[in-house]
């Protein structure tokens, strides 16, 4: 599998291949978007939402859209923050691990999330922290079983959402 940031340019804008590709992930992934609320209709994910989703990740500096592939195929998305808004959070943060519904249960998620916790490792980066909507027990169950513990609960800083904070250590 190959983690490969998302190209794009100076102006945020996603290239048509990509983004008709993560489009078609997120898609596949409506259980979770309905829970989201992060797309106005589950069933009708655009294109266009699509980018407008990734441009306002992307107009931060440090944030990163990855793509995992795998035989050339986009099995995952992963967003990853190198610094959290909040100056007292030493910690990076995965925002979003999403793996096309089609290859979900295949070790994706598992493999996506330990490459992303070896670059900020290999970053001299000490642990990782992520959010987890209160709502999705399935994605509560999936990080802690990679050894995320939930150290804090507080809502999430675009939709004001409900959430359980995790952190790993990564030394």
């Amino acid at each position: 599998m190959i983690l490969d940031a998302l190209p794009h340019t100076p102006d945020e804008a996603v290239p048509a291949a990509p983004l008709l590709e993560i489009t078609a992930l997120y898609a596949s992934n409506r259980e979770f978007q309905a829970l989201s609320g992060d797309f106005p209709d589950p069933d009708d994910i655009r294109p266009e939402q699509v980018a407008a989703a990734l441009a306002r990740e992307l107009a931060n500096p440090d944030v990163e859209v990855l793509l995992a592939r795998d035989a050339g195929r986009l099995a995952g998305v992963v967003i990853t923050l190198a610094h959290h808004p909040d100056p007292a959070d030493p910690d990076p943060w995965i925002g979003l691990l999403i793996v096309d519904a089609a290859v979900r249960g295949q070790g994706y998620g598992r493999r996506i999330a330990e490459t992303v916790e070896s670059r900020f490792r290999t970053a001299g980066r000490a642990a990782v922290r992520l959010a987890v909507l209160d709502a999705n027990t399935d994605g509560l169950v999936f990080w802690t079983a990679l050894g995320y513990e939930v150290v804090d609960h507080r809502r999430d800083l675009q939709l004001a959402r409900p959430c359980a904070v995790l952190r790993k250590p990564l030394r």
